[in-house]
């Protein structure tokens, strides 16, 4: 933001990519602000990466357009590759270099000393600059690909799921480093199947799913309208006990019943309280059954709750 003013780093407008009757992406538009930390969230084949190959000039668009700040990403990609860092879902380098040579030689585009930043994150995720590629294991080779990304303090950061292979430890340092680049003033453009890091870590959404976009949302209204998975135990209780708003998919298997809930959890545990319940538990959702109970009703058609 300068001035008071908005800035799209990304501005995707009707970005379409065929692949005959394979999926693609259809009709994509939308924007990611200066300073956001921006989710791309949807189901493994949905479109994300994608799209996100798509932005970065690795695959032609079919139609539409795309801009990074403010440059065509498809005549003037070399000169927006200077300032971005990507870390792909899946990272291959030549086996038989060491990691630093790996490491220097990724440093050697940016026209920049980046040896001080390749010890800080190196260290930061504990990565052995001295072993071979080939002697890496997956989660190894992941936290090369984030101090790959991050060596030349770039300016827009796009991570398609970039958590595959980190362990729980390593993945709250990554989180913890996205929210200092983030606060150093990088723009972040966060892809990922699973909900629960997006809510965590990102200002809004868009939503994609089958190649379509189905809405671009902020992260606090995605919390307050998100589905939970209730499964509630007593004895006795019956349908009517449930007829309450943001109850859906009510169904009982003897003394329990199970249903998904959209709405504040405070009004879902006041009428929870007064029933006479045995056991009771509450469960994030599937990202699939997020889909299916938040965008569809039984007819297919889209459906957003009230």
């Amino acid at each position: 933001m300068q001035g008071g003013i908005c800035i799209n780093i990304i501005e995707i407008s009707h970005l379409t990519k065929s692949y005959g009757k394979s999926r693609g992406i259809a009709d994509l538009s939308f924007e990611v602000e200066e300073g956001e930390i921006f989710g791309f969230i949807g189901p493994n084949g949905a479109g994300k990466s994608t799209t996100i190959r798509t932005l970065l000039d690795l695959i032609h668009p079919t139609s539409g357009s795309a801009k990074i700040f403010g440059l065509d990403c498809f005549t003037q990609g070399a000169q927006i590759r200077r300032e971005i860092g990507y870390l792909p879902s899946e990272v291959f380098y030549y086996e038989n270099m060491r990691v630093k040579e790996l490491l220097d030689y990724s440093a050697s585009f940016y026209k920049k000393d980046c040896s001080a930043r390749i010890q800080e994150l190196s260290a930061l995720f504990e990565l052995d600059l001295t072993r071979k590629i080939e002697e890496l294991s997956f989660g190894n080779r992941k936290k090369v690909g984030i101090v790959q990304g991050l060596l030349h303090s770039p300016r827009l950061i796009i991570l398609d799921e970039p958590t595959g292979g980190l362990d729980p430890i390593m993945q709250q340092k990554f989180f913890d480093l996205l929210h200092t680049e983030n606060r150093r003033g990088a723009t972040i453009l966060f892809s990922s199947h699973i909900l629960g890091e997006v809510q965590r870590l990102c200002h809004r959404v868009a939503i994609i799913k089958e190649g379509h976009i189905i809405k671009v949302e902020a992260v606090r209204t995605l919390r307050e309208n998100s589905f939970r998975k209730i499964k509630a135990e007593g004895h006795g209780l019956s349908d009517a006990d449930f007829s309450f708003s943001g109850v859906s998919g009510l169904r009982f298997t003897g003394d329990t019943a199970e249903f998904m809930f959209s709405g504040p959890i405070g009004a879902l545990l006041d009428r929870l309280t007064r029933m006479k319940l045995d056991n009771l538990w509450i469960e994030e959702p599937s990202l699939e059954e997020i889909f299916l109970n938040y965008y569809k009703d039984g007819d297919g058609h889209e459906y957003i709750p009230s």
